[in-house]
């Protein structure tokens, strides 16, 4: 839907820094119906990026978030990262999942239905709180890296314009 306001997009990123982020948690079109029923493809999504991209905005891939044993796979990850850079993303970033006690309420269910050979291993990954351990974060942020530098791709930024802001003035301006 972000592609309708592509023209209100560019005429705002002429003067402000704007970067647009896609969602996108897996490429497997079955795994991406089940994570997320009603959300568009993930090819969608990655049309979206491209059609951003080519528009001249700064747009990025959000992969999270990253799912323990689901979605976390070297190769799931990697098809992510490919397609986002054919895509044209100008930068990639990938978060594990933070489970919060309102979202495990749904998330435990939904994990129960859909894999339930995962629940046990949830319930003591996430025994201590709502966030994974320091190791799981930095296994996934060195994979990124490794993933990142295999496809050669080197985060861009779009070149900032800022408009010219007036002169300070001692006195306030009069409203009327």
């Amino acid at each position: 839907m972000i592609v309708r306001d592509v023209e209100l997009l560019r005429k705002f990123a002429e003067n402000n820094h704007l970067s647009v982020h896609v969602t996108v948690t897996t490429m497997d079109i079955e795994l991406a119906r089940i994570l997320e029923p009603r959300a568009p493809r993930p090819d969608l999504r990655m049309q979206t990026v491209r059609e951003l991209a080519n528009a001249g905005l700064s747009v990025g891939v959000n992969c999270a978030p990253v799912l323990p044993e689901i979605t976390d796979s070297v190769a799931n990850l990697e098809s992510v990262v490919a397609a986002a850079l054919e895509a044209g993303a100008h930068r990639i970033h990938a978060n594990p999942l933070y489970l919060k006690p309102c979202s495990e309420k749904v998330f435990m269910p939904f994990l129960a239905e859909q894999f339930p050979h995962l629940v046990e291993g949830y319930k003591q990954r996430y025994a201590k709180g709502a966030f994974l351990s320091k190791s799981y974060h930095e296994r996934i942020s060195k994979l990124m890296d490794r993933l990142l530098q295999k496809h050669n791709f080197r985060p861009r930024r779009r070149e900032r314009r800022f408009i010219q802001t007036p002169e300070w003035q001692e006195e306030q301006m009069k409203l009327f």
